[in-house]
């Protein structure tokens, strides 16, 4: 997974008022995931963004890893971790590297939202993804993943996004828009430009661009492959006609011999 390099220092554009600040993000999933968690719970955010949420849960007293593979990212992670005076444990690796830094079976809950999981390199790089999750996990430990629903952004075509009004944030308004490159096969590499146009003060546009790796999946593959990878869904949000949705998956007690190996 690669990317989000120029987009770090313009994401909070790209992100939705009701997760911009830490305490939103977190009261997010607060009801249904983390308050069901002790106080001194191990969480593990995978493709943290610029933190919002890993900070946001740090700041709810959880013991916290946020990882990211945009060293860009991890720098506003941790930015924002010391602006809020929360600690937490930052650190740039993509999803095969975390067994490098973190023990197997230590996290009680994990975090793979934002759409990310749709920027690991096909079936073998999401499969990866998923089961190094999964061996993080403490048996029964939970994951939690956000996704666009791919089958309606393929069903759209390539196309270009302009958002229909200007977003402010601190201070300062832009223009967001998006272009999709949709490819003929679903196993294909597909593209996402993101450009954010700012508007400075005497009216020129500053734009920032970065054109993003998607491989997109079908719901029912990725409920297979988290069974493949020991994990079990326990409730989904999933509709056809709906574009994103949420699946809460455990890790059961006894993983299967199928599981992948290091």
């Amino acid at each position: 997974m690669a990317g989000y390099g120029a987009l770090s220092d313009v994401y909070e554009w790209l992100i939705g008022d009701d997760r911009l600040t830490p305490a939103r993000a977190a009261a997010v999933y607060c009801s249904d995931v983390v308050g069901s968690l002790p106080p001194d719970a191990r969480v593990l955010d995978c493709a943290c963004g610029t933190g919002q949420l890993a900070v946001g849960l740090a700041s709810l007293g959880l013991d916290v890893v946020a990882a990211d593979a945009s060293s860009g990212m991890v720098r506003r992670t941790e930015k924002a971790a010391n602006e809020q005076g929360v600690s937490l444990r930052a650190l740039r690796a993509s999803w095969d590297e975390l067994p490098d830094h973190l023990e197997d079976s230590t996290f009680d809950l994990a975090f793979c939202v934002g759409n990310s999981l749709g920027h690991a390199e096909g079936t073998a790089g999401r499969l990866t993804a998923l089961e190094t999750m999964s061996r993080l996990l403490n048996p029964g430990g939970r994951l939690v993943l956000h996704s666009r629903n791919w089958e309606l952004v393929r069903s759209a075509g390539s196309r270009v996004d302009v958002r229909d009004r200007l977003i402010r944030r601190n201070d300062r308004d832009a223009v967001v828009s998006y272009y999709w490159q949709i490819e003929q096969r679903w196993e294909q590499e597909h593209f996402l430009e993101i450009v954010v146009a700012q508007i400075e003060p005497d009216g020129a546009v500053r734009a920032c661009s970065e054109r993003l790796s998607i491989w997109p999946y079908r719901y029912e593959d990725l409920v297979a492959q988290l069974r493949s990878v020991g994990l079990t869904v326990q409730s989904t949000t999933f509709d056809p006609e709906s574009d994103e949705y949420v699946v809460v998956a455990s890790r059961d007690q006894v993983r299967g011999t199928s599981e992948l190996t290091r």
